[in-house]
Order: structure tokens, then C-alpha cells, then sequence
């Protein structure tokens, strides 16, 4: 009787869990090309104007990402202003839990196959590349171990101390902005 109820409390935790990483998430990417210039290399090789979405399947939680231009992501929430380019899309809440909560790695993930790639597999890629960055930054390196498939050699700690500050106080201030809005 009791795991009936806890059941859908659990799944519920979950896509809480998974929209509000991919708010912080959408966030952080749009900061972190605004800082790190590894981000902004890979960011460059897409085309302007190519929007990326990372979702859980049919309907749930997602995020969309919006390439500006000479390496510039913006964040556009949980809506698209067309078709996305590139959608990366988790089959189950709790398959993007376990990714997101960084239990999972997105290559492992993907090669267990709980997630599918809509969309040409270079960018898919490339935008893979930029979430490991993201995540050695504002990660501590024993959990971004766990997350990426390979951690940075070139993020010493200085740099990513003084990185990963400058992503969350540019996250808190559009989270602020947000709030104000």
C-alpha cells in the first residue's frame, strides 16, 4: 500500500529535479560562453542561429539553447522560437535523473541507449563537449570525474574557481532578473 503512494511522490521528485537542473543548466551554458573561451571555440563551429534542445521524452522538462554567433549561447527557457536543430531527448524522467543528478555519464547514457540524438551527430557532439566543460567548472573535480567522460588537464584550479564564480554570480543575477521581470 505504501509503495503505491511513494511511487509517484518519487517520480514527482524527480521531474522537479530534472526542470530545475535544465533551468540552471540553460543558464550556466548561456554564462559560461560568455567567459571560457574553449566554450566559445566549440560554440563557434555551429552555425549562427542553431537551436538546440535537450528534453525528456514525449512532453517533459526541457531546454532550449540558442547559438548567437562567435561562440554567444542564449538560454530560451522551456520554448522554442521555431524547430529545433539539434534535440537531444532522454526516453524516461528517470533516465535524465540519473544523468543530471550525475550518477550517470551522458557518453554512458547514451551508449545504454536512454537518450536519442535527433539531428547530425557532429553538433551533437560539440555540444556534448560544451556540457563537460560547463560541468568541470561548476562542479567539484570529484563529482565533474563522475559527470565527463575525460576532465579538463587545462583547468587548474585558479581558473576554475574564479570560472565557476563567475558562472553562478551570472546565473544568480538572471535567475534575479527573472524574479523582477
Amino acid at each position: 500500500m505504501l509503495a503505491r503512494h511513494i511511487k509517484p511522490m518519487a517520480f514527482q521528485a524527480r521531474r522537479l529535479y530534472v526542470e530545475a537542473m535544465f533551468q540552471v543548466m540553460g543558464q550556466a551554458l548561456q554564462a559560461v560562453s560568455e567567459i571560457d573561451s574553449d566554450v566559445q571555440g566549440e560554440a563557434r563551429s555551429l552555425p549562427e542561429g542553431f537551436l538546440f534542445e535537450m528534453m525528456v521524452m514525449p512532453d517533459g522538462p526541457r531546454l532550449i539553447i540558442e547559438h548567437l554567433g562567435n561562440g554567444a549561447l542564449r538560454f530560451h527557457g522551456s520554448t522554442a522560437p521555431r524547430d529545433p536543430d539539434l534535440s537531444i531527448q532522454f526516453k524516461h524522467i528517470a533516465h535524465a535523473f540519473l544523468v543530471l543528478s550525475f550518477q550517470e555519464k551522458t557518453s554512458v547514457a547514451f551508449a545504454n541507449d536512454r537518450m536519442l540524438v535527433d539531428g547530425d551527430l557532429g553538433y551533437a557532439i560539440r555540444i556534448t563537449r560544451i556540457l563537460n566543460r560547463l560541468e568541470a567548472f561548476i562542479l567539484p573535480r570529484l563529482v565533474a570525474s563522475r559527470a565527463v567522460k575525460e576532465y579538463p588537464r587545462d583547468l587548474n584550479l585558479p581558473k576554475k574557481v574564479i570560472g565557476a564564480a563567475r558562472i553562478y554570480l551570472k546565473v544568480a543575477n538572471q535567475f534575479v532578473d527573472t524574479v523582477r521581470a
